[in-house]
């Protein structure tokens, strides 16, 4: 692979842009069987949570006509499991770790950054935006003052750099960007998924035991590109873009636009290649045009 797509964000070389996102990509160990993790940028791990989590009851996936609507969550292992049983594993690999952190209030947060303290994990990923639990996850993202205060104090008790992760349900989500970015978090990630809900007429029901889920997919990627494009032109920090990523020209559509990185989701359910397809159509992008390195496109639309 050359330099073509080598990426610097925060401090951090990624080999390219694509990241596979939280939630969509278990620990890697499902697609190792497909494909080699290393031709990756990075790869986000499921989230933690200080303490291990079953998930939500009732189903859990509901598809859509161009996505899905989940209700996961936050299962995961817990973060002491995820140390023992996942990282050996991951920090073998030659690619760049992302751990996703959640939490239900201030003090599972931090004690789950905590625990990571003495591990070399290049970049956490603040889950201040997810839809799918009662307490904590997007309630922290939805206002500015809290999100700036839930950032500052993960920073403090992290030694690695915060990413923030935001919701695009916040009634103004620039403001949180932007609380985020004083606050001390050394990039953003956006966009979480969209509140959505669904009903089965057969059985006369809302889907979800929780009424109101996740949309993703497809369907979200206009919605996606325009959140990004608002939050680029309003912070210094880099960001790390989603939203119904499907291909090599949606990763660079968002490039375009200013993204730094880009995280693939769900497509990976769809096309298990589908985030190496992508870093090879950017590699084929650069070398038609002539490009040294992505950079040079990325943010031409930004203004």
């Amino acid at each position: 692979m050359s330099a073509r797509l080598t990426t610097d964000f925060a401090g951090i070389t990624f080999k390219n842009p694509v990241v596979p996102a939280s939630g969509t990509f278990g620990f890697g160990r499902e697609f190792e069987q497909v494909y080699d993790l290393e031709r990756l940028g990075g790869l986000c791990t499921k989230g933690l949570t200080i303490a291990p989590k079953p998930g939500n009851t009732g189903t859990r996936i509901w598809e859509t006509p161009a996505g899905i609507i989940n209700s996961i969550g936050l299962e995961n292992p817990g973060v002491d499991a995820f140390i023992v049983n996942e990282w050996p594993h991951l920090s073998a690999l030659d690619t760049v770790t992302v751990v996703n952190v959640g939490g239900s209030d201030e003090a599972s947060y931090l004690a789950a950054i905590e625990k990571l303290n003495d591990l070399p994990v290049a970049l956490i990923e603040l889950n201040i935006s997810c839809p799918n639990v009662k307490c904590g996850g997007m309630a922290f993202g939805m206002d500015p003052d809290q999100a700036g205060r839930i950032t500052e104090k993960a920073a403090a008790a992290s030694t690695h750099p915060i990413m923030v992760k935001l919701t695009p349900n916040a009634p103004d989500i620039v403001a949180v960007a932007r609380a985020c970015e004083a606050a001390g978090a050394a990039g953003l990630s956006l966009i979480n998924t969209i509140q959505a809900m669904a009903v089965d007429v057969d059985a006369k029901k809302i889907v979800f035991d929780n009424i109101y889920a996740g949309l993703s997919g497809p369907a979200v990627k206009p919605i996606a590109l325009r959140i990004t494009h608002q939050v680029v032109n309003a912070v210094r920090i880099p960001v790390m873009a989603m939203g119904g990523i499907a291909d090599w020209r949606d990763a660079l559509e968002f490039i375009m636009v200013g993204a730094t990185c880009v995280q693939v989701g769900t497509m990976n359910f769809v096309t298990p290649t589908t985030a190496v397809d992508i870093v090879d159509g950017l590699e084929a992008y650069c070398e038609a045009e002539g490009l040294d390195n992505i950079a040079e496109v990325r943010g031409i639309l930004n203004r």
